[in-house]
This record gives C-alpha cells, structure tokens and sequence, in this order.
C-alpha cells in the first residue's frame, strides 16, 4: 500500500444543484447539469463578489460577511440555471413575443430571486434564532439563572437545526440533492488528497469535507451560544434585536473557523470539526458514478487539477493513469 498522502487546501468549493454540481475557482464558476435527455450542460460564469476589490475582504471576521452574501447570492443563481433545464415547456409563440417574453421573464426571475432570498432569511432568523429565544423565554419564572437559560436557548437551536433537517430529508428530491452533495465533497476530497479526478477514485474518496457549508451552519449555532452566554440586557426588547444584530459577527466568527479548518489538519482542528462532520452524515448521501460524472465535469470547467497536482504534490498526471481509472498510489479512503 502506498504512503498515506496529507490533504491540501486547493481553493476549490462548491454546492449541489438540481440534478447537477456548482464548482467555484476564485472568480469563476461552472454549473454542471444532468439534463432530462441524459446529456451534461455546463455552464461557465464569472463572479466577483459583492465586496470585490475591498480592503474588508482582507479583515478577519468581516470578510466572512461578505463571503456568507456572496454565497447565497451564487447558490441561488446556480439552483436557478439547474431548475431550469426541469421546467415545464410552455406553448411557442412567434419569435418577437418570444424574445419579449424571455426579457419580461428575466426581469421577473430576479425580482422573485431578490424576494425569495430575503424571504428565506426572514424565515432561517425567525425559526433558528429568535423561535429558540421565545420558548425559552416562557421559562424565566421557573428558571433564574441567566446563564442556564442561554445554555437551554443554545441547546434548543441546535435541536431545531439537527430536526429541520432530518425532517427534510424525508423529501425524495433532498435526499438525491444531498447525493450530488456528496459528489461535491468527494471530488474536493479527491483532489486535495492528491488523486488524479477519476471516477474511480473519486467514488472511494470521503463524501465529507470540512468546509462544507453544514458545518458553518453548525458553527453559527455554536458560536451564537457562546455570544448570547456573555452579552446579555434585560429588555426583551432589546434580547430579540440583539439576537438579529450580531448575526453578521456571528457568520464572520464561523467563516474563520471554518476557513482555518480548511487549511490546517492538527488534532484542535480536528476536534473543532468533528461535530460539522458528524452533521454531514445526514446532509450527504453516496452519489452513483452517473452523479460523480456530472461534479468532475463542474470541477474540470473551471479548475485545471493536472497542474495542481504537480504543483501541490509533485508528480505530473500520466495518461495511462486515466485510461486506467485509477490513481498512482493504492490508498483506503480518506479519513478526514
């Protein structure tokens, strides 16, 4: 068996689509798609960022900010491209309306992503923020202690969290979401521990990473116990809006976390991950090869892995390799 290779940060992440993959590289993304017809489209886009050229994307604790801004604005506009390859087919018209049509539908399409994003915030603040907040508020004539009382909120949130979705993963179309999900990781996986991306090695690569955005999800919750324990008013009034006001300091203390767990391996790290990664369990599911196919085509648009290979862990891909579909060094799968 061949010497067990360290993983590396390649700068590559992504999220699973309807029926499809979304792979970004610094300023470029694709989004590969299974069609209905069996064929994959991908789709290759740039994205600068909403913050982009700032010096504030160079500060600790508020890039994240940004980050977390910038990836709801990218994962909405990718789950947009993949649904609609599924939509339904209207009746033809004539060329001019049809045209007329598409820029009154296009106008329409970001209006309703504008609101639907908004929406969607309102709701994730309302059922994991400040829902956890008022059942715990109907026990301050029973419980005293302040610091107890933040504990249960805490407790409680994570519950909430850790039960949405399970309950969504009784859903057929999330459970094969999450199987792309798991392609996602894998591929990421594949590449950092320093295989050539082959469906064969992808398939036996970990379907969890530690920069999965479940357990920035998870480290948001965690963090918001810590901040909730230690600052503290009286006005409930002012608890609620307290609790909606720090979510931008909660979301750039997680991107931190999270970003030194993609770069460092030590047994702090490690430890730190480890409840994201016992989340993932139920947020990723074993893709098919059919689903692995459609993230090494993401991945491949806009990431050239040959070279990073080379230059991350020095040996250059040979073609034999592939026709083999297979990776140089015989390896279990990724413990990480």
């Amino acid at each position: 068996m061949g010497k067990k290779k360290k993983m590396k940060y390649s700068g590559i992440g992504g999220q699973a689509v309807l029926e499809g993959v979304m792979m970004k590289n610094r300023e470029q993304y694709a989004v590969a798609v299974r069609k209905p017809n069996g064929e994959i489209e991908v789709e290759v886009e740039h994205y600068v960022g909403v913050a982009h050229g700032s010096k504030a994307l160079n500060l600790p604790f508020i890039r994240g900010i940004f980050q977390f801004a910038d990836s709801l604005i990218l994962g909405m506009r990718s789950l947009n491209y993949s649904a609609s390859f599924y939509e339904e087919e209207t009746e033809e018209k004539a060329s001019a309306g049809k045209a007329r049509d598409k820029a009154l539908k296009d106008k329409a399409d970001k209006v309703f992503n504008a609101v639907v994003t908004v929406v969607s915030l309102a709701l994730a603040i309302g059922i994991f923020m400040l829902l956890p907040y008022y059942i715990t508020s109907l026990f301050e004539d029973y419980i005293r202690s302040r610091s107890f009382m933040a504990v249960i909120e805490g407790v409680l949130r994570i519950v909430i969290f850790i039960g949405y979705v399970l309950c969504i993963s009784l859903m057929k179309d999330i459970r094969r979401l999450y199987r792309y999900h798991g392609a996602e990781h894998k591929c990421i996986n594949c590449i950092e521990k320093g295989r050539p991306l082959t469906v064969k090695n992808v398939m036996k690569s970990s379907k969890q990473h530690k920069r999965c955005g479940t357990s920035f999800i998870l480290f948001v919750m965690l963090v918001s116990v810590v901040l909730f324990f230690f600052i503290r008013v009286d006005n409930p009034v002012y608890r609620v809006l307290l609790r909606i006001a720090l979510i931008p300091v909660i979301a750039g203390i997680s991107y931190e976390i999270i970003r030194l767990a993609g770069r460092s391996n030590n047994i702090l790290v490690r430890i730190i991950s480890a409840p994201g990664m016992w989340m993932q369990k139920l947020t990723t599911r074993e893709p098919d090869e059919s689903m692995v196919e459609v993230a090494i085509a993401a991945v491949e648009a806009v990431f050239d892995w040959k070279a990073y290979l080379y230059e991350a862990f020095g040996y250059e891909v040979d073609d034999s390799w592939l026709r083999d579909d297979d990776e140089p060094e015989t390896e279990e799968e990724d413990d990480v």
